[in-house]
This record gives C-alpha cells, sequence and structure tokens, in this order.
C-alpha cells in the first residue's frame, strides 16, 4: 500500500513540474522573437553596410564626427571632416551613412 501511495505522488509531482515548465518556455520564446531577434537583425545590418564602404562616401561616427572617405585600410578608414583635415578611424566606429536628408 505504502508504495503505490508513492508511485501516485511520483506521478503527481513531475506532471505538475512539466505543466510549470511550459511557461518558461513560452516566456524564453517571446523573449528570443522581441528582443534577441531584431537585435540580430540590426547587427548583421550594420557589419553589411561596414562591408560595403568605399571611398567618396559620407559617415557618421560613432562620436558624432560627419566626413567623407578618402582611404580605406584593413580595418581602417581615413575621412575628410574639413578642409585639408584628415582623420584616421576604426571601421567599427561608424555608426551610419550620412543621408542627404541629414545634410
Amino acid at each position: 500500500m505504502g508504495v503505490r501511495v508513492f508511485v501516485m505522488m511520483a506521478q503527481g509531482q513531475s506532471q505538475s513540474a512539466w505543466t510549470s515548465f511550459v511557461p518558461l518556455v513560452i516566456m524564453l520564446g517571446i523573449f528570443y522573437f522581441l528582443l534577441i531577434a531584431p537585435m540580430r537583425k540590426r547587427q548583421k545590418k550594420q557589419e553589411q553596410m561596414i562591408a560595403d564602404l568605399k571611398n567618396g562616401d559620407r559617415v557618421v561616427t560613432a562620436g558624432g564626427i560627419y566626413g567623407t572617405i578618402v582611404g580605406i585600410k584593413d580595418d581602417r578608414l581615413t575621412l575628410r571632416i574639413a578642409d585639408q583635415v584628415k582623420v584616421e578611424i576604426t571601421k567599427s566606429s561608424v555608426s551610419g551613412l550620412d543621408t542627404p536628408a541629414n545634410t
């Protein structure tokens, strides 16, 4: 008799543990689709934009400097920010292209 009660209790506990696990899985799925997936999409778009940079493109850096690309090296860019003023920056510091609407 005692074994039977123990088996019934064990079955009941495993079922309730399973039903308490389902909401956690659902919350993780929602978290992924609302936060992680859009962030990965934005990151891939940023990486593609940096890979497509070429001489003559107008860019904005993460520090807010606007300039025109005049040279490209492995991991660095040379920007002309004014007449006779050039600065060298890392490619990763480019935050975006300067669109005509911004100028």
